[in-house]
């Protein structure tokens, strides 16, 4: 169990905690929430063991093993599953143990570190590792990716992947969502639905919040603040525990007014003096109630636009992709995403784009947006036509070391120069009172992007869409960095909203809100999706088993062909005498590979069955020795294939 007593903690000057108190219990699934700088990833480095508290008992069961996502951008040429493998701290320890036993010659130590590391899960290890890696969006011809060939996106999925690889008793997962597709999350929430251990996330997706905890704890006031039931439950909570402080509050004034009132009135009269100081000091015993200092919304609005052509836009056997590379050979084709798109995007529709990843979702908005060309077809836009695009990379494109102010002011001359100002106040006084609408008020308007969070600049983002005044909104993943409360601000602007709204979004709970009908891109094309977004999720799951399945086919059929090709190629007689040395050598290889397989099985079945030290330590001395004479046999018979290959072309 972990507890907390009366603690304080304290970051620099500002107290994150006050006397907070609060018991976790094994196995609980947490949401921690709470507004953005309450402290909840102050907490999280409490846990962690990075920030120690101030005052009060803090205590968590020194035995209990930690995982927890590294925010670090890993920079390694590591292929993606020997990465993720190495999560598994437990393994590493086994297999360090291993090497120094071998190393010191003592049996009994070698026969208890392979027992431990048999133990540990070495055998399975790259299959548990790319189970993680599959379900977290990555393809199959990717595991053996070096880490530092991915962006930075999939870097932090292998960070992931990481931390659930490694067995822990206490999971800390912080915004666990954000670079994560709505496959991948749905995969995510399986997964950490069979988690055994303990586990506190930060997220800002209820959805998500709502399918993996069933406890909510709420920083508020330096308090900590526990609640039965996952995130929605915690709201209804909430709601009905407000209202309670409220009217006690309401119930306490009307007391205190009457009581100030009889003091008033006969402090002065001598025969009501004893009853007058009486009532001053109960009103100075009382216990005050706190008012309900309610937390200040945010809202906000999208524009009336200036007009609203119908349809937007209209997509004839359009072919969307990406033109061949510059330094590519001349010639080389464009790669073509989505094909033969015959679509019309009508005046108020809402429209949730859906797909697994990889599909093409990104692109076919990008080409929308025109941020690219497509490559065949036509796109007709309606006479008017005004996109506010809100891009997954929208954040990066913001200059860090310029203000909102300054970000406004060049944006406003953007516009002017391309002739679609329509109405829009621009001196220096209305865009610092239209940032102020965003919360970007006195100093912050000053302040530099680069030194905001990316909540704020995704607020900054959305200010400058709105400004713009746009009839079709462009929206490729607009909440990776939205909080709960702006979360629910955009939905119902979005909701107001008269134009057109294109989605593409892992927030379901946005998706439910705004979209009245969808588009599902998948197998090249784009066509509706005939159900909701439950039937949407059951498709995903279906869907990755059927990949992974045929993936697994494909790999069983190429690895038969091969070893068809091999052996008829060794067969087959050749005019040359430089093949038959070869094929010789690799008879002799292919026995001593099958000879050290047989041998392989019964020593793993003895290291698991035996409980003598000695047979463990012989056996386990023994299968290392197999392993690495197996690896130095299959690098020389791949050597051999590839030279009969050539000698035989």
């Amino acid at each position: 169990m972990i507890t907390l007593k009366n603690v304080v903690l304290r970051r620099g000057a500002k107290v994150i905690l006050d006397s907070a108190s609060i018991s976790l219990n094994p196995s609980e699934k947490i949401g921690l929430v709470g507004r953005n700088g309450a402290g909840k990833s102050s907490l999280f480095a409490m846990l962690n063991g990075t920030l120690h508290e101030d005052g009060g008992e803090y205590y968590i069961p020194a035995q209990w093993r930690m995982a927890q996502v590294a925010q670090d951008m890993p920079e390694t040429e590591q292929s993606a599953t020997s990465y993720v493998i190495e999560g598994d701290i437990v393994l590493l320890a086994a297999q360090a143990e291993v090497d120094a036993a071998d190393a010191s010659g003592d049996g009994d130590r070698m026969a208890n570190a392979y027992m431990n590391l048999y133990d540990s899960g070495a055998l399975d290890a790259p299959a548990r590792a790319q189970a993680l890696i599959l379900g977290l969006g990555f393809k199959l011809s990717e595991i053996d990716n070096p880490v530092n060939s991915f962006s930075g996106g999939w870097r932090m999925r292998l960070q992931l992947a990481r931390a659930l690889m490694c067995p822990s008793d206490l999971l800390l997962l912080d915004e666990p969502t954000n670079h994560l597709d709505l496959d991948a999350l749905v995969w995510l929430e399986a997964w950490l639905k069979r988690y055994q251990g303990t586990m506190l996330v930060i997220s800002h997706d209820r959805e998500f919040l709502d399918a993996v905890t069933d406890v909510t704890v709420h920083i508020e006031s330096s308090k900590l603040t526990r609640y039965g039931g996952n995130y929605s439950k915690f709201e209804d909570l909430r709601a009905e525990q407000m209202a309670l402080q409220q009217g006690a509050f309401n119930k306490q004034q009307d007391k205190i007014a009457h009581l100030q009132k009889f003091i008033a009135r006969f402090k002065a009269k001598a025969s009501k003096a004893k009853q007058a100081q009486s009532r001053v000091k109960a009103l100075d015993r009382m216990e005050k109630i706190a008012p309900l200092l309610a937390e200040a919304d945010f809202t906000f609005e999208f524009k009336e636009p200036a007009n609203l052509p119908n349809p937007m836009l209209s997509m004839q056997n359009a072919y969307f992709g990406y033109p061949a590379p510059e330094d590519a050979p001349e010639g080389t084709p464009p790669t073509v995403i989505v094909q033969n798109v015959s679509k019309s995007v009508l005046a108020g529709q809402r429209i949730g784009i859906l797909g697994a990843n990889g599909q093409g979702k990104s692109t076919l908005v990008k080409t929308v947006a025109r941020a690219l060309a497509p490559i065949e077809g036509e796109m007709l836009e309606g006479k008017g036509l005004n996109i506010g695009y809100f891009a997954q990379q929208e954040l990066d494109v913001l200059r860090p070391a310029d203000n909102p102010l300054e970000h406004m002011i060049r944006l406003v001359k953007e516009v002017t120069a391309a002739g679609k100002i329509s109405g829009q106040q621009t001196r220096e006084q209305d865009l610092r009172s239209f940032l102020g609408q965003f919360n970007f008020g006195g100093d912050m308007v000053k302040q530099t992007v680069g030194s905001m969070s990316g909540g704020e600049k995704a607020r900054l983002v959305l200010c400058m869409i709105v400004w713009q005044r746009p009839n079709l909104l462009l929206l490729d993943e607009p909440t990776n960095h939205l909080d709960l409360a702006t979360r629910e601000a955009l939905s119902m602007a979005l909701n107001e909203f008269e134009g057109t709204v294109m989605l593409v979004s892992h927030d379901r709970a946005l998706l439910r809100a705004v979209c009245d009908e969808f588009w599902m891109v998948s197998h090249g094309g784009v066509a509706p999706f005939d159900g909701d977004l439950d039937d949407y999720q059951r498709y995903l799951l279906d869907e990755a088993k059927r990949q992974r399945e045929v993936a697994k086919k494909s790999a069983n059929v190429a690895a038969t062909q091969a070893a068809t090709s091999v052996k008829a190629a060794a067969a087959a007689p050749k005019s040359s005498d430089t093949v038959k040395p070869l094929k010789k050598e690799l008879d002799k290889v292919d026995q001593q590979m099958k000879a050290l397989s047989a041998e392989r099985l019964p020593l793993e079945a003895k290291l698991a069955a035996t409980t003598v030290v000695a047979d463990m330590a012989q056996a386990g001395k023994r299968l290392k020795a197999v392993d690495a004479e197996l690896q130095q046999l299959e690098e020389r018979w791949l050597e051999l294939t590839d030279q009969i290959e050539t000698a035989t072309a």
